[in-house]
């Protein structure tokens, strides 16, 4: 395959394909352990393995799956409530559903969209930094969407160079820096957009 995945590990990751589908309710590590084949450890271990490529395994799916002629990448972030305060980058993020800012995380999904036969397939999600964390790292939120999609530049563009976004992201930070990069963003404005045109009538000096 596309991504090497070493066997110990492929074992556990069948397993936990079965488990997202047959558990009922929340799916964490310690359901994982109640229902699995295996410990609750075994799962926490595999998982902390950062060397394995998701979005090359992913981006393999993508491939066998979406068979349409026109592809486009689409971008869309997505808020997930949590409690307690161990977890990392938890803060207050825009949950669309409730309409208004809540205490969670949130993820930055990125997909492709097959226009042709009308399906989308999730390429990977990366987990959004708190509002304290973004400011250490010198980004504002858009910001740090457009340089997450910028680092993913070359793995992007061998499917698409169509970003596709809602009226959020249309923002000059966020389109201006991917147009310099290659990309083209279609997207709308938003609602309270003001435009003016300028006119072409020369001034009359009154």
């Amino acid at each position: 395959s596309a991504a090497k995945i070493s066997k110990p590990f492929e074992k556990v990751f069948m397993d936990t394909l079965k488990l997202f589908m047959a558990i009922p309710g929340k799916v964490n590590f310690l359901q994982m352990g109640r229902y699995g084949e295996f410990s609750e450890q075994t799962y926490r271990n595999n998982f902390a393995n950062e060397t394995f490529d998701w979005l090359s395994f992913n981006e393999h799916l993508v491939r066998k799956a979406l068979t349409g002629n026109l592809l486009a990448i689409a971008v869309d972030p997505s808020f997930l409530p949590k409690s307690g305060k161990k977890t990392p980058w938890i803060g207050r993020f825009w949950s669309g559903v409730a309409g208004e800012m809540k205490r969670g995380q949130e993820i930055f999904g990125v997909g492709v969209i097959d226009v042709d036969n009308h399906d989308c397939m999730t390429l990977g999600a990366i987990q959004t930094p708190d509002a304290k964390s973004l400011e250490g790292m010198d980004y504002n939120l858009v910001e740090w969407y457009c340089q997450n999609l910028i680092i993913l530049k070359e793995r992007l563009q061998k499917i698409s160079r169509l970003i596709v976004a809602d009226a959020f992201f249309s923002k000059e930070t966020f389109v201006s820096p991917l147009l310099r990069e290659g990309f083209h963003v279609i997207s709308r404005l938003r609602n309270d957009a003001v435009l003016f045109y300028p006119t072409i009538q020369k001034p009359t000096g009154k």
